[in-house]
């Protein structure tokens, strides 16, 4: 017997004798908590137990194709590979107990592109890749898993933050559920010259909120609400035998069918409305309702829109959005993803924004001056958590640039005003004083953009920070136009300018995510923030300055994280793997400091983005592991493409 069979026949030993322990010990991790026992057994039926010797090599590309499978039991096992425009290697994953490789390299039947070693003492179980081959085959959740990787796990981290999120709501509702779903009625229709008496009584009849006026071929021209009913009551002098045409809501929104809750949600959120239209090829087939839409555990959302948007006082704005944070909650129990959530807080702090600035209005008196209100950051990403504060600016109109000066000095009161009312409702005051009371970000439309070529051509540390706050901005209120054209020329400065973009690119290496080699996580070593590590910065951080810079070097005008990875995909700039990666890697990352500002709120804490990671179970640990080092890739590919 060779030292090679005694190794084999031992290791099989070690296991055969202790089954029990091994299948509890594998049922601890995915994939093989969610294997069948028949399976699990089986695998471990043919495994057998190895040690490696802190420094061993496992694998190596030399080696050629793989020919084990390999389970770590005990220790860390460390991929190192020499990328390209570097002259030593580089560590580019840790693997840590319950953890499994080289799943790539046994599907493609290929060898290892990177070299594992033992990182310490390491026992591990293994199968030959005969007996890989056969459970790929038996057992689903494992084929999954082997195909998918961590993107396999995101499914189960999902599940469980909705099950979290319904433990005090009882919903198993998902916004991703499609419209056709949620009608199982005939839409109630009329035509045009139908009397409002005989609409309003087929709306009875039927026990529905509206009715869709349409033409013969079906064609949806004009929507009549029980709203609308109450404005025409409340007017004793409305003539209820009168064309219904006459008091329709013409060219109603509409969907097709086969778009999603949430998408009828944001579309109600935005245009306050409590109903939407389904049509198919230009008929209409259905009509879903706020009430169809959270038919089963309400998620208010078109109502606390509507009602921030019309709350008659700051006092009523202020009270109205104490129900924000329970919408998080609900939303989470009903199958949002983050960016969905996030989404809807954004566009709900937007409707907050917005009140705030006609209340002022109407309080201070309108300076009859044309101006926009612009935001930065992370609500000019779209990307707003319930833990924000302000970054905004003014954009005003002024046709004779000698009275620009004048112009400011009549806008910065208001301006001032409506920053404080922002901060009653919960928009922190910039430390910084990024907001639009401060006279250098209350601006007319050549001076913005003589601010953002100053950026762009005076690359100082101040102007880098500068860059990575106001490239990411929209308008929340006014007319957008002026400031959509001025930042089109910033687009093409940018372009123009590879200096900029170098500058741009060492900026976003700043920030490196928390992994390192010898530890899972980089943490705080001091104060109150040790053994804590930031989502914020250190996590999302990278993803965002990474897609804006590459975004705006590639021309790409919008300011939201995913959508510019999107984009930079489609452009070809990004390979689609890598920037799926990312996006799942961004996904999660902002999954878990959400649910941490959920706990933090409930148990009255101050919300922050600072994470012990011992705090979050094993399964959110290794795909917040494997997230960071997607951000270290994404920065790698930075700095490789930047000849940094």
């Amino acid at each position: 017997m060779t030292r090679e069979d005694r190794y084999e026949q031992a290791g099989k030993t070690a296991v055969m004798q202790n089954v029990h322990g091994t299948i509890s010990f594998l049922l601890a991790y995915p994939p093989f908590n969610q294997m069948e026992h028949a399976h699990l057994a089986w695998l471990v039926e043919h495994a057998q137990l190895r040690f490696y010797a802190a420094g061993e090599h496992i694998l190596d590309p030399q080696d050629g194709p793989v020919e084990q499978f390999f389970i770590v039991k005990q220790g860390l096992i460390r991929g190192e590979r020499l990328l390209a425009g570097q002259q030593e290697t580089d560590t580019t994953f840790e693997i840590s107990t319950g953890e499994c490789f080289p799943l790539a390299a046994l599907l493609g039947e290929r060898e290892t592109r990177t070299l594992h070693l033992a990182g310490e003492d390491t026992f591990c179980f293994t199968i030959s890749r005969a007996d890989f081959v056969s459970l790929f085959r038996r057992s689903l959740p494992f084929r999954d898993f082997a195909l998918r990787g961590v993107s396999s796990l995101l499914d189960q981290v999902n599940l469980q933050a909705q099950q979290q999120a319904s433990e005090s709501l009882g919903s198993h509702y998902s916004l991703d559920t499609g419209l056709a779903e949620l009608t199982d009625r005939k839409p109630v229709t009329c035509e045009l010259d139908t009397p409002i008496r005989a609409a309003v009584r087929l709306m009875h009849e039927a026990s529905v909120g509206s009715i869709v006026i349409t033409d013969a071929a079906q064609r949806p021209l004009g929507i009549f609400t029980l709203r609308d009913l109450r404005g025409l009551i409340a007017d004793a002098a409305t003539d209820l035998e009168q064309p219904i045409s006459q008091v329709m809501t013409a060219n109603p929104s509409h969907l097709p069918s086969c778009a999603t809750a949430f998408d009828a949600a944001i579309a109600m959120t935005s245009k306050h409305i409590a109903h939407i239209c389904l049509v198919d090829n230009g008929r209409l087939t259905g009509v879903v309702s706020e009430r169809d839409l959270f038919s089963l555990q309400r998620v208010d959302l078109v109502h606390i829109a509507r009602t921030l948007r019309e709350a008659p006082n700051l006092e009523t704005l202020i009270a109205l959005r104490s129900g924000i944070r329970r919408l998080v909650d609900s939303m989470l129990a009903h199958g949002a993803s983050s960016t969905q959530v996030t989404r809807i807080i954004t566009l709900l702090n937007d409707h907050s924004v917005c009140r705030v600035i006609e209340l002022c209005l109407q309080q201070e008196g309108d300076p009859g001056i044309e101006f926009s209100w612009l935001c930065f950051g992370s609500e000019g990403r779209q990307e707003q958590t319930l833990h924000t504060d302000q970054d905004n600016g003014i954009l005003f109109t002024c046709h004779d640039n000698s009275a620009t000066e004048q112009t400011r000095q009549r806008l910065l009161p208001l301006a001032k005003r409506i920053n404080q009312a922002l901060a009653d409702c919960g928009f922190t005051l910039c430390k910084g004083n990024i907001m639009a009371g401060n006279p250098e970000l209350c601006l007319s439309a050549p001076e913005w953009a003589e601010r953002f070529g100053r950026i762009i051509n005076s690359t100082t540390p101040k102007n880098l920070l500068a860059s990575s706050i106001y490239f990411d901005f929209r308008v929340v209120w006014g007319d957008a136009g002026a400031a959509e054209r001025m930042f089109q020329s910033v687009l093409k400065r940018i372009a123009g300018n590879s200096l900029f973009q170098h500058q741009m690119a060492q900026n976003a290496l700043m920030h490196r995510p928390p992994i390192g080699r010898l530890r899972e996580f980089i943490l705080a070593r001091s104060g109150s923030e040790k053994d804590t590590l930031d989502l914020k910065v250190q996590g999302l951080g990278p993803f965002v300055d990474g897609a804006r810079l590459l975004a705006l070097a590639n021309g790409i005008a919008n300011s939201n994280t995913l959508v510019r990875l999107q984009a930079l995909r489609e452009a070809g700039v990004i390979e689609p793997l890598d920037a799926d990666a990312y996006v799942e890697a961004y996904h999660f990352i902002q999954l878990t400091r959400m649910q941490q500002h959920q706990q933090q709120d409930r148990d009255g804490r101050a919300l922050s983005n600072r994470i012990d990671p011992d705090s979050l179970n094993h399964l959110d640990r290794r795909i917040l592991r494997e997230s960071f080092r997607q951000a270290k890739r994404l920065q790698a590919s930075i700095a490789l493409r930047y000849n940094l």
